[in-house]
């Protein structure tokens, strides 16, 4: 009876150590988070990383910008293609040969394809530093109505005639600035231009042809100046442009004659960005008259040659 008593107390204190203990982790089970409440909390926002994802969405909004206003230097670039036409063109090879009029009788009167690229560096917001290519090259196949000499070469009448006139020209010049603003530029400096000059006449029959062609440096003075509104419309004009008549200011050593003017006015808007577009009016002449150097026969080696053009192009610029 005794032994019985004693087993029924050691099974009744061990059910009681095992009750506690299991109360015991129950509460401690329900006191910490369990992992799927972990995962699916919310994370509270770090104060420091708004500001920073604020300032790269607008970084994102911004316009690329080629030339920061903080920079000492700036580069820019203009492309234009239009139509030119020739209003007035003569000329008279030997002091003896015909005076012809290209338009008339030399197959100029139809429009030609007008195109030139320049490139630009700016230094401190005033000095700007320009390289311009313009390709002249008109060509035209007419059967004359009269008997031409030229560079005493005769062309006879009925025949045909084959011409090129070609003045393609590389330009490099130098502007100082008056404002410093970027929206706004008046602007005046030189300009040297490099001359390319082919000039034939070919019949077509092979049996005659006459080739006057040269290279020479032409001296010239530049302005040009430009308003841009808040809108991103602006308003420009440019001019290069001289006439001489002596040795040294014409660009030779000899005493010829000699004129260039190229001047424009033009209208564009700023797309995005450095972009930009305009439309361009353009007026491009000049001319030379006297005796060249070292003539070859049968040429004397005088020209009379005035030519003026007008031309309607659309351009781009990046800047």
């Amino acid at each position: 009876m005794t032994t019985v008593r004693l087993r029924a107390a050691l099974l009744a204190g061990c059910s009681s150590l095992f009750a506690q203990a299991a109360y015991a982790q129950a509460q401690v089970s329900s006191s910490q988070p369990t992992p799927s409440s972990l995962d699916s909390a919310p994370a509270a926002p770090s104060s420091a990383a708004r500001p920073v994802e604020a300032t790269e969405a607008r970084a994102a909004d911004a316009p690329f910008e080629l030339n920061p206003t903080s920079r000492f230097w700036a580069v820019r670039a203009s492309v234009e293609l239009g139509t030119v036409g020739v209003l007035y063109h003569i000329i008279q090879l030997s002091q003896t040969g015909s005076t012809i009029d290209y338009v008339r009788e030399g197959g100029q009167g139809n429009l030609s394809l007008f195109a030139r690229v320049s490139a630009e560096l700016e230094l401190a917001r005033r000095h700007n530093f320009v390289f311009l290519y313009q390709p002249i090259d008109l060509r035209t196949q007419v059967r004359l109505s009269r008997d031409l000499l030229i560079n005493n070469v005769t062309f006879p009448r009925g025949s045909g005639l084959d011409t090129r006139y070609g003045f393609d020209f590389y330009r490099f010049s130098y502007t100082f600035d008056f404002f410093t603003d970027p929206r706004h530029e008046l602007s005046v400096g030189l300009t040297l231009q490099i001359r390319n000059a082919v000039i034939s006449f070919t019949g077509t029959d092979g049996a005659n042809r006459v080739l006057n062609s040269n290279v020479g440096l032409v001296p010239a003075l530049k302005a040009r100046g430009r308003y841009t509104f808040r809108s991103g419309v602006f308003l420009g004009f440019e001019a290069d442009g001289i006439y001489a008549n002596m040795p040294g200011l014409n660009g030779s050593d000899i005493p010829v004659e000699g004129l260039i003017v190229d001047g424009s006015l033009r209208a564009g808007l700023r797309l995005w960005g450095p972009t930009e577009v305009f439309v361009n009016l353009r007026y491009l002449g000049g001319g030379s008259r006297g005796v060249g150097r070292d003539p070859i026969a049968p040429s004397d080696g005088y020209v009379n040659n005035w030519f003026h053009t007008m031309a309607v192009s659309l351009g781009a610029n990046v800047r």
